[in-house]
């Protein structure tokens, strides 16, 4: 019995992480990262990116057959951001593996410190990229509620942002939504919550292509209890998220991400 406890330890952090992950659409690979970097300070950042790949993976699923009933997700143009991601998230998964561990932290505790600050200064920021180019697209999505949202932005655009979202993502082990998110609402004109649908959709994509490259390079040696305890967690509590996210306002999702992302990368940083 005693032997099965830190696994339902991890099955309960997966639970935690699925659910407030897909909430705001990051995947929760953020807040994962770190604690495994925490809870095993011994194991390299290749290993523990790609266990956290995969939980990515699972949780993204999950989460988006919530929105999918929700109908809140943009697939169209979460179609093409997957496509643009994929290249950035093969690439990254191979360059971890050359990174030292403490440099790792430096780089994880920066990224998010610096991306909370920003979400914390100007939540409600609009920095719209549109242009006259044949690449401008418009989209109006009616979810299952009857909201009906009307947005307009430069897909060709949003593609290149894509490509190093998906890189840094898989470098870092964070799925891209902590990224994704942002961007979308900030830059190019997405309402919160089809922001945070529409990253979860592309998350499945950039997770996936990232978790097969370490499966390629061998990283997941070791660690298949591991994996699989945090991905049920995360597959039982995404499902909560989506749910929770109908009664959350799109400004507190955008500012529960940003206190998540100061307070963890402060942490890390201090660590390192």
């Amino acid at each position: 019995m005693n032997a099965l406890l830190p696994y339902v330890g991890l099955v309960a952090i997966g639970v935690l992480v699925g659910a407030y992950g897909t909430l705001i659409g990051a995947g929760g690979g953020f807040v994962l990262v770190p604690l495994l970097l925490l809870l095993y300070p011994h194991e390299s950042p290749s290993r523990l990116t790609a266990v956290s790949l995969a939980v990515v993976l699972a949780n993204a699923s999950s989460g988006s057959l919530s929105y999918y009933r929700l109908r809140r997700a943009d697939y169209r143009s979460g179609a093409w951001l997957a496509v643009a991601t994929i290249p950035g998230a093969i690439l990254g998964a191979i360059v971890v593996g050359t990174i030292p561990r403490v440099l790792f932290e430096l780089i994880m505790g920066v990224t998010l410190l610096v991306a909370g600050i920003y979400l914390a200064v100007r939540p409600h920021g609009r920095f719209p990229l549109l242009s006259t180019a044949r690449f401008s697209v418009e989209r109006t999505l009616t979810d299952s509620a009857g909201s009906t949202r009307r947005y307009r932005f430069n897909l060709g655009l949003a593609m290149a942002f894509s490509v190093v979202v998906g890189f840094v993502s898989s470098l870092l082990g964070i799925g891209g939504g902590i990224i994704h998110v942002p961007l979308l609402t900030t830059f190019f004109e997405f309402p919160e919550h089809i922001a945070t649908a529409t990253s979860h959709f592309v998350l499945i994509f950039t997770s996936g292509a990232g978790a097969a490259t370490h499966v390629y390079e061998s990283d997941y040696g070791g660690t298949l209890g591991l994996t699989i305890s945090l991905a049920a967690g995360v597959l039982i509590g995404a499902p909560f998220g989506a749910a929770l996210s109908r009664r959350v306002t799109g400004g507190w999702i955008i500012r529960l991400l940003a206190i998540a992302l100061g307070l963890v990368g402060l942490r890390l940083l201090v660590t390192a």
